[in-house]
């Protein structure tokens, strides 16, 4: 069973067909929206700000959520994918956006909708990335617009997920 812990007389609130992998950790002012995903190891604090995860998205295995006390909450959007040890710090992201593999989006950083975010980059603080594109590198660039190809391949990644966390779900 996840690990919900309250925090300041604040516990998490979990939307409908919500999948919440067994050590997966939420810890106050965190809202997920109806079936999304939370998988293995994954930590979301929302102790010092409020964390808001939209409906259809998952969070993959052993990422961190947090904001920043006094100054950034955290808002994923819909249909999001956050890839395996991504880092997620006081940020907001659109939907319809891929994070990848360990990816680190730090305070301040704003992500656009249908964006790529590669594995590995690291968008600094305040950095806002228009919608619609391919970032990549460390510190994280602009390349490029995603194309419609890669449009499709985001929105198979959160059904793929969703199809995952009904499968954990009815325990198959």
């Amino acid at each position: 069973m996840a690990i919900l812990l309250p925090y300041k007389g604040i516990n998490p609130r979990i939307g409908k067909e919500v999948y919440l992998a067994p050590n997966s950790v939420l810890v106050g002012d965190v809202t997920i929206g109806d079936y999304s995903s939370i998988w293995f190891g994954a930590v979301l604090r929302g102790d010092v700000e409020e964390i808001v995860v939209g409906k259809y998205t998952n969070i993959q295995d052993n990422v961190v959520v947090h904001g920043t006390k006094g100054k950034y909450n955290v808002v994923i959007g819909d249909y999001v994918t956050i890839g395996h040890n991504a880092t997620i710090h006081a940020t907001k992201i659109a939907s319809h956006v891929i994070i990848g593999m360990g990816a680190i989006l730090l305070d301040g950083s704003e992500i656009g909708e249908y964006c790529i975010v590669g594995a590995g980059a690291v968008v600094p603080p305040g950095m806002k990335i228009e919608p619609e594109s391919l970032v990549l590198g460390v510190p994280a660039k602009i390349v490029r617009k995603v194309t419609d190809e890669e449009k499709e391949m985001i929105d198979k990644n959160w059904k793929n997920y969703l199809e995952y966390a009904r499968e954990y779900l009815e325990g198959k």
